[in-house]
């Protein structure tokens, strides 16, 4: 089963995906500032939510900064086992042409066995089309962020392109027409900005949006699915919010509370 068919077989069930950003000085109890218990940490907040999900998005830059590919490559390896049917959103937003995004394409989808993968599309389709060649596989592309510095270039308009889009709506026409060639590619866009969500959703009608936001970083769920519409596309992304929602013991059973209770905003 294909990415696309993955997330359109369980977002009935949940639009929520957990975020897996793991920080050492952040993990619970004697686990606390050792990076070397990341797979454990992370792996039990799978399983404690992997019912309640539509995906998991795992931040590579959290495990790379403390030699903790390994522990990545085992954490999607596990979530792949017990949640089959569950895809895995590797949270890398590569943006580079060539040879070198052949090699970030196959890091994604042959090393680390990922269904997805975030882009930033800065540099134009050739740093998106290597990732089309594997078949089923997810490109979900940068469109409007939720950071303050989106704006320096996002919200731009483009003088030489008919009606002058916004540089965000350019993108999001471009991602549902020519370079959806597989029908494989979605966007980001950031849960504090309702109105762009809705304005995203207009020109991208059938793409899937992954919405960051949720939560800890202040995005409200029932604004994300009004925006959006809720027979659309959408997975919402909540990482810390679920991750550290105990900082003791209980940690996984405090995790699954919060992710029940997202899960249910956003139906």
């Amino acid at each position: 089963m294909n990415f696309v068919h993955q997330l359109q077989a369980l977002t009935p069930h949940s639009r929520l995906c957990v975020g897996l950003d793991p920080e050492p000085g952040k993990l619970p109890g004697a686990w606390a500032g050792d990076a070397s218990k990341f797979y454990d940490f992370c792996a039990a907040i799978v399983d404690a939510t992997k019912d309640l999900v539509c995906a998991f998005k795992p931040q590579i830059a959290y495990f790379a900064a403390h030699g903790a590919e390994a522990q990545l490559e085992r954490l999607i390896a596990h979530i792949h086992d017990v949640a089959p049917g569950v895809p895995v959103i590797l949270d890398a937003k590569r943006g580079d042409i060539g040879s070198t995004v052949e090699q970030y394409a196959r890091e994604a989808f042959v090393r680390y066995q990922a269904d997805a993968v975030t882009l930033s599309p800065f540099m134009g389709f050739d740093s998106v089309e290597p990732y089309l060649a594997y078949e089923g596989k997810g490109a979900i592309l940068l469109c409007r962020t939720s950071n303050k510095g989106g704006d320096d270039w996002q919200m731009q308009r483009l003088a030489d392109v008919p009606g002058q889009p916004r540089l965000f709506e350019h993108l999001a026409h471009l991602a549902e027409s020519q370079w959806n060639r597989n029908g494989q590619l979605g966007l980001v866009v950031g849960a504090t900005y309702p109105a762009e969500i809705a304005r995203v959703r207009e020109l991208a009608p059938t793409l899937t949006l992954l919405v960051p936001g949720v939560g800890a970083q202040g995005g409200d769920a029932a604004s994300v699915v009004q925006a959006a519409g809720r027979d659309a596309p959408l997975v919402v992304n909540s990482s810390r919010a679920v991750l550290y929602a105990s900082n003791g013991a209980d940690f996984a059973e405090r995790a699954r509370a919060v992710a029940e209770a997202t899960r249910q905003s956003l139906r």
